[in-house]
């Protein structure tokens, strides 16, 4: 079986963005507010947009189950307050949802959060617990930053954040740390800000002590961990100045990295610096890079094929496409075991 731990809801119904449009313009008095009521997608309109998408080229690549969540650019939490946050994050997790039951043996949900700039991270637990209870999400999309590409939010290892780690340790659930789209000019979106994310993210955790807490805490880095296995060697030294130990016992008990990396000498470094029980198979697919390569005639982000051009054996292999998601993701191993797989 193969699993994607890291997939978006980016073919969603234009319904979806001309009603985010409605509540944007009535922030400043624009238009008038947006009834939620007024949002209406059938199923057929939800298969029209997943069928000849996702799941087509799930299929093309024998990618079995993909843990599907809200559009990451489309969160955009610097857009207006709270309010306005869990009005779009409810809607947004209830479509990846209905996703779901549509398609149950291949797509499980994953709760976006209601955040918002310089709210209290614990204004989230509504949301995340209605997800968990009700939709049967089997893990969360953490935003470190907020605000949009300015950092204004306390690093993940501040105690501001702990009433979202405590409600994930109850719920026995992890969270992918991944930031939305970027409003500061200096930061392309997904091809800074992301990865940018990745990188301070990591480094965050290597200078705190937050496993210390929370033993038991599992965090995604998406996108490879950014530039996390290129500079393996600094981030060892940094640790070393900052008196931690060694990464493989300061953070990889908790941390762990996707597949998203669309070329084949960065997956290859990436499966050779990070211990495979550390790397979940994604492709982030259908997202950032949706072109084809010239130079190979395949897709950026069929990540399969880099995955299975190198030098790994059939054990490491089996633990990335699927044994560490299901170790990792306790409650999609449970969904799938209910199952019969």
């Amino acid at each position: 079986m193969i699993i994607d731990c890291h997939g978006h809801y980016t073919t969603a119904p234009p319904a979806l963005a001309a009603w985010r449009d409605q509540q944007i313009a009535a922030l400043d008095g624009s238009g008038p507010a947006p009834a939620r009521a007024g949002l209406r997608i059938s199923d057929d309109e939800l298969r029209e947009t997943i069928e000849p998408n996702q799941l087509r080229l799930m299929d093309e690549r024998g990618i079995d189950v993909t843990i599907f969540s809200p559009r990451a650019s489309f969160m955009a939490h610097h857009i207006g307050g709270f309010e306005t946050s869990a009005e779009w994050a409810a809607i947004c997790n209830e479509l990846c949802y209905r996703v779901s039951t549509l398609y149950p043996e291949r797509f499980v949900p994953a709760a976006m959060l209601p955040q918002s700039p310089g709210v209290d991270p614990a204004t989230c637990i509504p949301e995340l617990t209605r997800c968990v209870e009700e939709y049967g999400a089997v893990a969360l999309n953490l935003n470190p930053d907020p605000s949009g590409g300015h950092w204004t939010a306390p690093p993940l290892t501040d105690r501001s954040w702990y009433p979202v780690y405590e409600k994930m340790a109850e719920y026995d659930i992890p969270a992918m740390v991944h930031v939305s789209t970027s409003v500061n000019p200096a930061f392309h979106t997904t091809g800074a800000h992301y990865l940018n994310a990745d990188t301070t993210a990591f480094m965050q955790l290597v200078q705190g002590d937050l496993f210390r807490d929370f033993p038991d805490l599992r965090l995604v880095i998406p996108h490879g961990g950014g530039a996390v296995p290129y500079h393996w060697g600094r981030f060892r030294g940094l640790a070393m100045a900052l008196g931690k130990p060694e990464l493989e016992e300061h953070v990889l008990n908790n941390v762990f990295f996707d597949t998203c990396v669309y070329h084949q000498p960065g997956s290859d470094l990436l499966f050779e610096v990070v211990p495979a029980r550390n790397i979940l198979f994604a492709s982030e697919m259908i997202g950032a890079v949706r072109s084809v390569d010239p130079r190979t005639g395949h897709h950026f982000d069929d990540t399969r094929r880099y995955a299975e051009a190198a030098k790994l054996s059939e054990e490491d292999w089996a633990a990335i496409r699927e044994h560490n998601a299901r170790r990792v993701y306790p409650r999609l191993d449970a969904l799938l075991k209910g199952q019969g797989r």
